[in-house]
């Protein structure tokens, strides 16, 4: 096999360009959330990059963008990518690089004109990053979206993803038919940063991954009275924002008795109404994700949760309810494709480690279609989803490379 490397210099420009895209120049995050106006410019964006560079591109029902090395195949390809949604303000490296490395690999078998016998394809799947829960695009590729998901989906903003959709100009049911046979894929390859501080930590510059965890994602409200903060005693309040407190008090002794190392419980995002500074909050609303590589752990703190919110509601005399947003099982990558990936690396003299991933990714639905597999590189601080994030360009050069020729491993 031809011992090709990728272009750096291409892959920077794509990604510092990508990155312009949704670019908050006073938080200096990116903001490209799933099926908003920054998030369809990026994909309009790579759909004229792929079209100048002389590959086929598509737009499917579900919003994902397809790249293809040849238009006109029509067998198994080793499929490559990731996302290019972001959350607010986060990083340029989340999701992008496994799609823009996805891209350059695509130019390197097209410049060195290489007799593939499967073709490479790239994803930039739609709506990985959960804003209306689980990973919507990569769910409508391997056919794991329903109707009734589709008709009443909303993020914690309660607009509807149905909605969001039309705006962009899609319509949310025919996300059903943007499903792919599984013969059409040979193999799933992606490339993205650890998101951790694991592979920094430690000093390698490669995470071969063995498994995501799985995550589920509830939205909760803890409801009450709302009332006068000067006149309402301590003792006769029925403070939502106590409840919370109290719950959030309650997390690390929930992972202590029911989780491992693994396991993440984590209130990301909060709401107090009324929401005013003389009045004692009369509802909690807030988001509560769970991961852990097990999915009986992953149930037993989803359980410990419910119950431990049920007795912290009974004792402020609140009311507890919460919808289930997401539910997204553990998945292990294929053990073919994980030792595929430390054969390469050895071969490119890489230092790498086999890992866990406690972030989830497409990768864990294309594993249950395809033979799959996820690299990482480092993360600087082990810092994501934030305007800090980076990766040293050395490490993306050498994942890319890993990417490229594992790549080449499955297409011949």
């Amino acid at each position: 096999m031809p011992q090709v490397h990728i272009e750096l210099s291409r892959l920077q420009n794509d990604l510092l360009e990508l990155a312009h895209i949704g670019y908050d120049p006073i938080s200096k995050g990116i903001n490209r959330p799933g099926f908003s106006e920054a998030d369809m410019q990026a994909r309009r964006w790579l759909m004229d990059k792929l079209e100048k560079e002389g590959f086929s591109a598509a737009l499917d029902s579900a919003g994902n963008v397809i790249g293809s090395l040849y238009p006109d195949w029509d067998g198994p390809v080793v499929a490559m990518g990731s996302h290019i949604d972001s959350v607010p303000c986060g990083g340029m490296f989340d999701g992008t690089l496994g799609v823009l490395a996805g891209l350059e690999c695509m130019r390197v078998a097209r410049d060195l004109k290489l007799d593939l016998k499967f073709p490479f394809e790239i994803y930039a799947f739609a709506e990985e990053e959960g804003r209306f829960g689980g990973m919507m695009g990569v769910q409508a590729i391997t056919g794991q979206l329903t109707p009734d998901w589709l008709e009443k989906a909303h993020d914690a903003s309660h607009k509807l993803l149905k909605d969001e959709m039309e705006k962009c100009g899609l319509n949310a049911i025919d996300a059903l038919n943007a499903r792919v046979d599984p013969k059409h894929f040979h193999a799933f390859l992606e490339l993205h940063i650890e998101q951790g501080p694991v592979l920094e930590r430690i000093g390698k510059p490669i995470g071969v991954v063995e498994a995501i965890s799985g995550v589920y994602k509830w939205l909760v409200r803890l409801i009450g009275k709302a009332n006068h903060a000067g006149t309402a005693p301590m003792d006769m309040r029925s403070d939502a924002f106590m409840g919370l407190a109290d719950f959030a008090h309650e997390i690390p002794r929930i992972i202590s008795e029911e989780g491992t190392d693994k396991s993440r419980l984590t209130v990301g995002k909060v709401e107090l109404k009324p929401g005013y500074a003389h009045t004692v909050p009369g509802e909690a609303e807030f988001t509560l994700v769970g991961r852990d590589t097990d999915p009986q752990i992953m149930r037993n703190l989803a359980d410990a949760c419910r119950k431990v919110l049920s007795s912290i509601a009974r004792k402020h005399n609140l009311m507890f309810e919460f919808e289930q947003m997401s539910w997204l099982e553990p998945q292990a990558m294929s053990d073919q494709v994980v030792k595929a990936f430390c054969n390469q690396a050895k071969k490119l003299e890489l230092e790498h480690v086999v890992m866990p991933s406690g972030a989830g990714h497409d990768a864990q639905y294309m594993a249950q279609v395809t033979p799959t597999g996820m690299i990482f590189v480092p993360s600087v601080g082990g810092v994501s989803h934030a305007p800090d994030e980076w990766t040293h360009w050395q490490d993306i050069e050498k994942g890319a490379n890993l990417l490229l020729q594992t790549a080449l491993h499955y297409a011949h």
